[in-house]
């Protein structure tokens, strides 16, 4: 199989013109047998694609059987193309052929309760299955450039595939059409690299590591959290919101049509139907490519980039500049007599008028923040519709408005100052201090990992202008805060933790700020292992040090979480000087255990 050929066909396939953008799963589902499905992308491509699908949901599985699989799925699904059968096997929903094939497999028993069951609860075992922690599998390391080189010469096309397959494994939540993506920058990175390999004055092991391999599976496993744990609403309006930003001229008819495909794309991509999810991706793009003078002046360049390139691109462009003509405000929501009538006959469709209308005028605000003031307008009207005076009602609820942006820029900005006091280690000293008291139960790692992530985003987002700070803060704390919430599904931390992971998307960081000490964390005991040092403590690099010092902070507050702020300075300082003591002394480690 040709796979680099499969790549850029994939890139350069043009659609036909899209006349209206999917609406639903069942409307997807009805519309694409195997056999259409296999007409529409060609055996290779549909090939490529049932590699990954079989890569990723059997990750432990060899290349040679996410092969063989692949096969024996785009035998049936030529068959059924050619023949345009109505036999049962091509009448099948997709995801469903291929969940039968990984059954009818020999040597799975990890699939055996799966397999067991009816869809679409097998669906949801298999994908229960998926394991994206980085332990499962060892990391994809970078080759030696050398014998890279020589391999890729030799072996061009089943290095690319057997790379594909490589990265699906490791990433079963990465959509198919970033996999390609990322398959076609290794490509150009081999035959880049490689066409220096005859110049001695070029560096071969430099040119690999200047051109990192991009993923970005933990946003879109991200995306399939919140679908699955808050359902398809939530994600309509965070994606509502996403794209009135984006596209501040767009109608709201427009983008009405877009929440809908986009939400309707995630179902598939989570679901685990790459073939629907990248074909819905497809038309996404060709449907807002075609429309660009009505929906954005800023995603030209995007619509000239080959197919696979087009949806990072757009993702990544800025947001339109606001109509010359729209209004600083949305006072019709509040003062037009009319709105408690048009709350009751059509609630869901005025609220996302409001959100359409209200995020489109600012774009400096987080889509967490906007989704929060969305959810205060609809318990506003639930309220304000119920009294005598609802223009009145709604007015008051105007000044709460201001105290949520007020309060939320000044955590944000609060923040950003301790960061720039204090800089990377003591701000995530201090992140530490907060999370091992909300959270005591995360290990020393966990909790070292995900305070140093958060510390990553203010080094990111906090030289940042204002206008800026807030999506680039939240929007990435969004991201961390969701891992949390992940492994907390996977292994509960508290019943803290459990209601602002699980009560509402929108108010979950403010939600997680005001989680203070866990009053049922029953405290580490003192035993003689707890706060034993060794010579290694006398280290000179400071990235060492810096962590035996956090993990031993972490113990001390696990230890004693009500500890005061005084107390803490006062072990600090006792500990700095019985380090500087001891590792002066002829044999540290005794007096370590003296001390």
């Amino acid at each position: 199989m040709k796979w680099r050929t499969t790549i850029y066909v994939i890139l350069l396939v043009s659609l036909a013109v899209v006349k209206a953008l999917p609406r639903s799963y069942q409307e997807i589902e009805g519309r694409n047998s195997i056999g259409q499905r296999f007409s529409q992308l060609q055996e290779n491509n549909f090939k490529a694609m049932a590699v990954i699908m079989f890569a990723q949901y059997v990750q432990g599985g060899t290349f040679g059987r996410a092969v063989k699989m692949a096969e024996d799925v785009t035998a049936l699904a030529k068959s059924c193309a050619a023949a345009d059968s109505a036999s049962p096997d091509c009448l099948k929903p997709l995801h469903r052929i291929f969940l039968d094939t990984i059954c009818q497999e020999e040597n799975l028993p990890t699939f055996t309760d799966c397999c067991a069951k009816e869809d679409p609860e097998r669906n949801d075992c298999f994908l229960s299955l998926k394991n994206s922690s980085r332990g499962l599998i060892s990391p994809f390391e970078r080759p030696n450039a050398e014998a890279a080189c020589k391999n890729h010469s030799q072996h061009q096309d089943s290095l690319t595939g057997y790379f594909i397959y490589e990265v699906s494994r490791r990433h079963p939540f990465l959509y198919a059409p970033t996999i390609l993506s990322v398959a076609l920058r290794y490509d150009e990175m081999m035959r880049n690299c490689c066409g220096r390999a005859e110049d001695p004055a070029r560096d071969l092991e430099e040119c690999f590591r200047r051109q990192p391999i991009k993923e970005d599976g933990l946003r879109q496993e991200h995306t399939c959290g919140i679908l699955k744990k808050f359902g398809e609403r939530t994600i309509k309006a965070l994606k509502l919101v996403q794209i009135s930003q984006k596209f501040p001229k767009a109608d709201f008819g427009t983008v009405h049509k877009l929440v809908t495909a986009v939400a309707a794309m995630h179902e598939a991509c989570c679901r685990g139907d790459m073939l629907d999810c990248m074909h819905n991706r497809e038309e996404i793009l060709h449907y807002v490519c075609t429309n660009q003078a009505s929906i954005s002046s800023k995603i030209k360049k995007c619509c000239e980039k080959p197919l696979l390139q087009r949806s990072e691109c757009i993702v990544n462009a800025e947001n339109d500049d606001r109509p010359a003509d729209l209004s600083p405000h949305v006072r019709e929501f509040i003062e037009d007599k009319g709105i408690c009538e048009r709350f009751a006959q059509e609630k869901d469709q005025h609220l996302a008028r409001f959100l359409y209308e209200y995020s489109r005028r600012h774009p400096e605000f987080s889509a967490q923040m906007l989704l929060r003031i969305g959810k205060g307008y609809e318990d506003l009207l639930k309220e304000c519709c119920k009294s005598a005076s609802p223009v009145a009602c709604c007015r008051r609820g105007e000044e709460e408005l201001k105290k949520h942006i007020y309060e939320t820029e000044s955590v944000m900005k609060t923040s950003c100052d301790i960061y720039k006091e204090k800089g990377d280690y003591y701000f995530q000293n201090e992140l530490l201090l907060s999370f091992t008291k909300k959270m005591p139960q995360l290990t020393s790692a966990e909790l070292i990992k995900f305070t140093k992530q958060m510390t990553t985003i203010g080094s990111k987002c906090c030289q940042l202008s204002q206008d800026k700070l807030l999506p680039c803060a939240e929007e990435n704390l969004d991201l961390v805060l969701g891992e949390i919430c992940t492994r907390h599904l996977s292994n509960p931390i508290n019943p803290g933790v459990c209601h602002c992971c699980s009560s509402s998307y929108a108010l979950r960081r403010p939600c997680m700020g005001k989680l203070e000490l866990d009053e049922n964390y029953v405290p580490l005991s003192l035993t003689p292992g707890l706060f034993t040092f060794h010579e290694d403590l006398c280290t000179t690099e400071e990235e060492k040090l810096q962590h035996k010092k956090q993990e031993m902070l972490i113990n001390l507050i696990k230890h004693k979480p009500q500890i005061s702020q005084e107390q803490l300075t006062s072990v600090t300082a006792a500990f700095t000087a019985m380090r500087e003591r001891c590792c002066k002394e002829e044999s540290p480690e005794a007096c370590f255990g003296k001390e």
